[in-house]
């Protein structure tokens, strides 16, 4: 008997992981906002989707909200100061804005190493991509600081851009950071800059249009500064990707 058991016990249990599976498809899945049942093959409910704070009438350049115009007045395409200082980037998207329920979606992903905030933020990104820029033919992540990368057990961005390149079938291309920098955390817009200066270095030639990728962007000086060392590798088109936008009114 013990033989016939120990024999059937490892079909049986690949016959309850398959039913396990078959309900898991078949039963709907939960909102990563509410709870709610979520939309079919998606992590969020449509009330909650339409809900999210979307970074809208933004800068072309840095994705910097806008001011609000009146009626019948055009709005402008770039934002002062890149009329001023125009970034290393020819265009950026980044779809919400660093609010509310995106907040701890990203805090979830980032500080706790929750996968499926991170996921969240992928499919979330995804959804908004029939309204971006060219994303060129590569993707680029910010490299992460090496001892913060220890600290959380994992490089947070370098795991957004993979899992979003290899959604979009594009190739990922590694860029080096070879200047460690303190937090920039809790410094201005003016040391921000000065702290991710030639803080990037891309050993290989790339090709003509790629897109960078980095989970916030604040005032954009890390991606500026990655832009500039695709530059330097040959890039001409370069589009900023971020997954949410910190309006400069909270900078």
């Amino acid at each position: 008997m013990l033989r016939c058991l120990e024999i059937l016990w490892p079909l049986t249990r690949k016959s309850l992981d398959g039913i396990g599976a078959q309900l898991k498809r078949a039963l709907p899945g939960y909102c990563a906002f509410c709870s709610a049942a979520a939309e079919e093959g998606l992590p969020w409910c449509s009330d909650c989707f339409s809900d999210m704070p979307w970074n809208q009438e933004v800068c072309e350049l840095c994705a910097e909200p806008l001011p609000t115009t009146h009626a019948g007045t055009l709005r402008p395409r770039q934002c002062g100061r890149c009329l001023k200082h125009r970034p290393q980037q020819t265009a950026s998207w980044v779809p919400l804005r660093y609010e509310s329920r995106v907040t701890r979606l990203v805090r979830r992903y980032k500080f706790a190493a929750d996968p499926r905030a991170g996921e969240v933020l992928v499919q979330l990104m995804l959804a908004s991509l029939d309204r971006a820029p060219e994303l060129g033919s590569a993707m680029i992540g910010v490299p992460g600081q090496h001892e913060r990368t220890r600290e959380r057990g994992f490089d947070h961005t370098a795991w957004l851009t993979g899992r979003l390149a290899a959604r979009l079938a594009l190739p990922v291309i590694a860029a080096e950071r070879i200047r460690e920098a303190p937090s920039q955390r809790g410094l201005d817009r003016l040391s921000r800059r000065r702290n991710v200066t030639r803080a990037f270095v891309i050993n290989r030639s790339l090709p003509a249009a790629v897109t960078i990728v980095d989970d916030v962007m604040t005032t954009g000086a890390t991606l500026d500064s990655l832009a500039s060392a695709c530059r330097e590798a040959g890039a001409e088109k370069i589009t900023a990707l971020a997954f949410a936008r910190t309006p400069s009114a909270r900078i």
